[in-house]
């Protein structure tokens, strides 16, 4: 559900702590460790809040975008899915989609859709859906792109998820 200051009031109580605060210690011990399992909870964590417009302000304050954007530059599968995660979640504000543009996003999106994870390459197809506009078209409907992303669309046999946001994508930005 859905959060605004009214409920995020209720659900903190008198001594909880704001959501501000709450995503800045994340992002702290998300820094502050070594530990690979950590990580991946803590991003898996980030990646939900991700989801909620409340959040949104946040997420762009705290850098969290980026670190998302970092995560799927990691060896670590879990850390790629986490953070294309949360760039999926995040993307469809359209302030969220020009810190991840401005940041190099893209490339590492369309890297995510030879991912042998299938929520990674899930997520991916999601948020090119969503950052797919007239000033990103250029980058994101590269041939080789769009190639992959029909073989997806073909793929009901093998992965309906797959297939349904593969024919989303093609039907709202390639065949027009």
């Amino acid at each position: 559900m859905f959060t605004n200051d009214q409920r995020q009031l209720e659900r903190t109580g008198k001594y909880g702590t704001p959501r501000v605060q709450y995503l800045q210690e994340l992002v702290t011990e998300f820094q502050g460790t070594s530990k690979e399992e950590s990580k991946e909870r803590i991003v898996a964590h980030l990646a939900n809040f991700a989801y909620d417009p409340y959040n949104y302000t946040f997420l762009r304050q705290l850098n969290v975008l980026e670190l998302f954007l970092d995560c799927i530059t990691e060896p670590n599968e879990k850390l790629v899915e986490f953070g294309v995660g949360g760039i999926c979640n995040s993307c469809v504000d359209p302030a969220n989609s020009a810190v991840i543009i401005q940041w190099g996003g893209i490339p590492l999106i369309v890297q995510c859709l030879s991912s042998p994870v299938r929520n990674t390459v899930s997520y991916a197809l999601g948020a090119l859906y969503y950052l797919c506009n007239p000033s990103t078209k250029k980058e994101i409907l590269k041939p080789e792109v769009v190639e992959v992303i029909r073989k997806y669309a073909a793929a009901e046999g093998v992965n309906v998820t797959f297939s349904n946001l593969a024919n989303a994508f093609l039907d709202k930005h390639v065949n027009q």
